[in-house]
């Protein structure tokens, strides 16, 4: 199992605020931290929000490139569906050629809205702008030289779009919520799955897991063409008590801020409780534990190819998150790859 880090870039995270070049370095501190520590990728997302630094990932991605050796690097997730599919190509393929051929794409529909409105466009057509802008996508990576007619985006006859991937085939990750028609999607199309699970117990995703394996199989795709990746909150220190009084506090805040935005109800202790259980979704505490239960999702979903922990959004300081994700590249990944 391949093992990572997500970020939203926060400029919010730790006792105070920060200003954003002071968080931007401290980002990039995190990535070649990872790098050394050996884990194998970090994303980073979008979002258009005044708390968070990543409007341009693959702008921070590149930054990171130029500071590290082996890591890979991904977006977490693109918004495809307000984005230009060339413009997007274009840029990772940049990714690829300052990395030496570590990037990947992750692309969504955003379970943010806030890029609609900015770049002019409507929610009415939510799907159908993901739907036709990933097969421009998708084409453009394949060929050099692209024909390709739309509804959104005006078509391109023989247009060639450069510059190229050092990649044979730059990898594109399709990133899910719960539909069961993104799932399906994937399987179709070949694709690796992302999948963003958030609340309640992962093991609720495993009929979606077969669902997007099956449709990879009717249409043609090997069972290890089809990856499946896994991202959740969750964070690892020293001992399982340490990592919890460290995480709640700011998760509580966090979660509870984005309930009254999303209608959902407050966190709870209790509720807390219940996610950081064994079948509960949160991947938080020691070593032993955190591997532990990568293990047990893997085995409840049939099979886990790739998991990235979304941290830096419950308060942790850098030195924290700096300090966890040593601990994630020296305790829990040889715990992984002993149980493998």
């Amino acid at each position: 199992m391949e093992i990572g880090i997500d970020s939203f870039a926060s400029a919010m995270y730790g006792s105070k605020s920060l200003n954003s070049v002071d968080a931007m370095e401290q980002l990039l501190e995190r990535i070649v931290q990872a790098d050394e520590a050996g884990l194998d990728i970090y994303g980073i997302g979008e979002h258009h929000k005044k708390e968070f630094l990543d409007s341009a990932p693959a702008v921070i991605l590149s930054a990171a490139a130029a500071l590290t050796k082996k890591i890979r690097l991904t977006s977490a997730v693109t918004v495809l569906s307000t984005s230009d599919p060339v413009r997007v190509y274009q840029m990772f393929a940049t990714l690829d050629l300052i990395s030496k051929g570590r990037a990947e794409i992750v692309v969504g529909r955003g379970s943010a809205i806030e890029s609609y409105p900015l770049f002019g466009f409507s929610l009415n057509d939510y799907d159908a702008l993901f739907k036709e802008k990933l097969e421009l996508l998708l084409k453009i990576s394949e060929q050099e030289f692209v024909t390709w007619n739309g509804k959104y985006r005006p078509g391109l006859q023989h247009q060639p779009v450069y510059p190229r991937a050092i990649q044979e085939k730059l990898p594109i990750w399709l990133g899910v919520g719960g539909t069961p028609e993104s799932f399906a999607r994937a399987g179709t199309l070949g694709l690796p799955l992302m999948i963003a699970v958030i609340g309640g117990e992962t093991a609720h995703f495993r009929p979606l897991v077969d669902l997007y394996r099956e449709s990879g199989q009717r249409a043609g795709f090997s069972s290890e063409k089809l990856k499946v990746g896994l991202h959740s909150p969750g964070y690892v220190a020293e001992t399982y008590d340490e990592a919890i009084a460290h995480y709640y506090p700011g998760y509580a805040e966090l979660w509870t801020k984005a309930g009254r935005e999303r209608g959902w109800p407050p966190v709870t202790r209790k509720g807390f409780e219940k996610l950081i259980a064994p079948e509960g979704v949160l991947v938080v505490g020691g070593p032993e534990e955190v591997a532990e239960k990568l293990l047990r999702h893997s085995k409840a979903l049939g099979g886990v190819d790739r998991f990235t922990f979304q941290m830096d959004n419950a308060g942790l300081s850098h030195e924290q998150l700096l300090q966890s994700i040593k601990i994630i590249g020296n305790q829990v990944i040889p715990r992984l790859n002993g149980a493998s």
